[in-house]
């Protein structure tokens, strides 16, 4: 059981700055997010986009902003559960919470913060025969611990960022990696796709373009991707594992179901401190909606400031709440 004050869901550019807000207040986070990495949508979609209207920043490229973040909320310690996604909340006797993952991992809180930005990020699956059958099995959606595929026989799909970046990636650690793309170019980066046929034409992958995904298959566990090529000759090759890098897609997810008010999918909030309907739950960020909502990171950190004034008194009832400025107070550390 993780112990904490406060259980920040997602962590993207707010959630990272609500860690700071809470900080200066002296309650502890913990963040747990679908993706594997720390960044949200910044990290994933989008990590060398320049963003024009952070204060300060003229132009900050987006993975340089996550970056400059976690450098801010260093001194506070946070704690992060990445890779799962967070299924289900009990509150107890005393009005806290014990948050639960995909994972089973138990996160006891007294305070929630939604900050999932546009929802849980899905990877999008292709619809080929028997991919489910073989989830877990061999068939990966994300790329979270890179040591499992040492010595490995990959199969990876896709055209754009991620696919090129994780072939490039793994072409060092795995045993043979074959890259599946539908078409005779990529998306992503043309830095990336230069060094893909790099390796292709130095024989440290397999390049498939114009190829197109069947199925999988195996004897409960991966061993075959099936594939057709653009003169619908269909045959199998050998496979430890297969990753289809497709992006992701938003989802409210579990969420759905606590009993908030939702509002075209995303949670309706009291814009005095962004709190939902129900007690010690906010929402800040893209994921919230109220009257006016400009979906702005600018507008995620001014919600994020709000919201942890009020939830202090919640993780420290007893104390009275005295508001101070930095350039006063400084950074006080734990």
């Amino acid at each position: 059981m993780i112990q904490t004050d406060i259980c920040i869901i997602g962590a993207g550019p707010v959630a990272l700055f609500a860690v700071f807000e809470a900080g200066l207040l002296k309650m502890r986070c913990h963040l747990v997010d679908a993706l594997p990495q720390i960044g949200g949508q910044l990290s994933e979609i989008y990590p060398q986009k320049p963003i024009y209207d952070i204060p300060g920043y003229p132009a900050i490229k987006a993975q340089e902003l996550i970056d400059k973040q976690m450098e801010q909320i260093k001194p506070f310690s946070p704690t992060f559960t990445l890779g799962e996604r967070v299924d289900a909340l009990e509150k107890q006797t005393d009005g806290s919470y014990v948050v639960s993952t995909s994972e089973n991992t138990k996160i006891h809180c007294q305070v929630i913060v939604v900050a999932g930005g546009l929802g849980c990020f899905e990877p999008r699956k292709p619809d080929v025969e028997g991919i489910f059958d073989f989830e877990k099995k061999g068939v990966d959606y994300m790329v979270k611990n890179p040591e499992i595929y040492r010595e490995k026989k990959l199969v990876i799909a896709g055209g754009g960022d991620s696919a090129l970046d994780w072939t490039i990636y793994l072409s060092d650690i795995a045993q043979e990696i074959t890259l599946v793309h539908r078409s005779d170019s990529f998306r992503g980066a043309p830095d990336s796709a230069d060094k893909v046929y790099e390796l292709a034409k130095k024989g440290k992958i397999n390049l498939l373009l114009s190829h197109n995904l069947l199925g999988v298959q195996g004897n409960g566990s991966l061993s075959h991707v099936k594939l057709v090529n653009k003169v619908k000759e269909e045959f199998l090759i050998e496979a430890d594992h297969f990753i289809p890098l497709y992006g992701l897609t938003p989802k409210l997810g579990p969420i759905a179901n606590w009993g908030l008010n939702i509002d075209k999918n995303a949670i309706a909030v009291n814009t005095f401190d962004y709190s939902t309907n129900i007690e010690r739950i906010y929402a800040i960020g893209d994921i919230n909606t109220y009257p006016g909502k400009l979906k702005l990171i600018l507008c995620g950190y001014h919600e994020a400031a709000l919201m942890m004034q009020s939830a202090f008194k919640y993780v420290y009832p007893d104390q009275k709440l005295s508001f101070k400025y930095t350039t006063v107070n400084g950074v006080n550390i734990f």
